[in-house]
């Protein structure tokens, strides 16, 4: 996605013409945020964009699009710009079916190359009303949807998308099967991701202390909870912190199973951790909805720099393009690559500078 992305266009436009009592679904694909617009109120499971939506005083909620504090067939029209996993978009389908009242609108904006024209059939059926389809540029396609609660279908298959689950993998540091709780909404929700599990696999040698840690431990953008559940212990002050509120939910319910206690904090790019670090563990995202973006890494780098202590270690791992090693040379004086294997490497920072 790039700044004149024309889904994004679209979707202002939509936005200002909306009626009152109006919802708006936004994912992490949303480029730009409009000042409020009254009316019309939204949901986001992303904590960089609630902060967003709060600056440009929409009312706006966090939390993993729960929509229980609206009542149901109350509401005129709903917008939804498709997020990336399917059994997403098919709960926001399903939650906006109670949710429009009769003759109630949908719109849906989306790529054909993300499914956009199934993804419109399937919604019409759901709400049982008619569906209008518009080619607005390129693949680009923008669904309207009537809602006719009469006619209304079975509800989409959203894999359970609420519920927390246990989910066994088999790749850990001692072959046996790791158990975690996790659920749709979260990046591999369904598996370990081997650049954690390479980080931990070689994590002692690079800090040249055993596991599990001591001190001031955080975890950042720690996702469901692994390097905290591998690296955690009775000795260790841990802090969680991450911007999807589905991992957030997640990570607490693992470190609970696991009698681990932490704190687990809302925060877009550790932006809301005040604390120092002895050790700061990371597996950095490196894609802004459905664009790589580079600028992304640095902004973790940078919160390391900032939270960690002078003599503190901060732990990286990260796809073997991406190049961390530039980037972190303006915030620590000492950058030293561990190990790489054939998708990934292992980035020791240490002497974080004052910037």
């Amino acid at each position: 996605m790039s700044a004149v992305d024309p889904a994004n266009q679209f979707l202002l436009q939509l936005i200002r013409e909306a009626p009152n009592e109006t919802l708006w679904w936004v994912d992490e694909n949303i480029l730009t945020l409009p000042s409020a617009i009254k009316g019309i109120s939204a949901i986001t499971n992303r904590y960089d964009l609630y902060q967003q939506l709060k600056q440009q005083h929409w009312p706006a909620s966090f939390s993993d699009f729960d929509a229980s504090h609206i009542q149901e067939s109350s509401l005129s029209c709903v917008l939804l710009r498709l997020p990336k996993e399917k059994p997403l978009v098919h709960f926001l389908i399903n939650q906006t079916a109670k949710l429009l009242q009769p003759g109630g609108k949908l719109y849906l904006i989306g790529d054909k190359s993300e499914g956009i024209r199934g993804f419109n059939k399937r919604a019409a059926t759901r709400l049982g009303g008619s569906l209008e389809e518009k080619k607005i540029s390129g693949g680009l396609w923008f669904g309207k949807i009537t809602s006719n609660p009469a006619k209304a279908g079975e509800p989409l298959d959203d894999q359970n998308y609420t519920q927390l689950r246990e989910v066994l993998d088999s790749i850990d540091t001692d072959d046996t099967a790791f158990q975690f709780i996790s659920k749709p909404g979260i990046y591999g929700w369904q598996k370990i991701d081997p650049g954690s599990h390479f980080l931990i696999e070689n994590l002692s040698e690079m800090l040249d202390q055993p596991l599990p840690l001591s001190g001031k431990v955080l975890d950042l953008g720690c996702g469901y909870g692994y390097l905290s559940l591998k690296t955690a212990g009775a000795e260790t002050e841990l802090t969680c912190t991450d911007n999807n509120a589905a991992a957030l939910l997640c990570c607490e319910e693992n470190l609970s199973a696991n009698q681990l206690s932490g704190k687990v904090i809302a925060s877009n790019a550790g932006d809301m951790i005040t604390e120092k670090f002895d050790t700061i563990l990371c597996n950095p995202p490196f894609h802004s909805g459905f664009a790589t973006n580079s600028e992304l890494t640095e902004r973790f780098v940078s919160a390391a720099a900032r939270c960690l202590k002078t003599n503190g270690q901060a732990c990286f791992v990260v796809n073997k393009h991406i190049a961390i090693e530039q980037k972190a040379g303006r915030y620590f004086a000492k950058i030293r690559v561990h190990s790489e294997n054939k998708h990934f490497k292992l980035i020791h920072l240490s002497q974080p500078k004052a910037i």
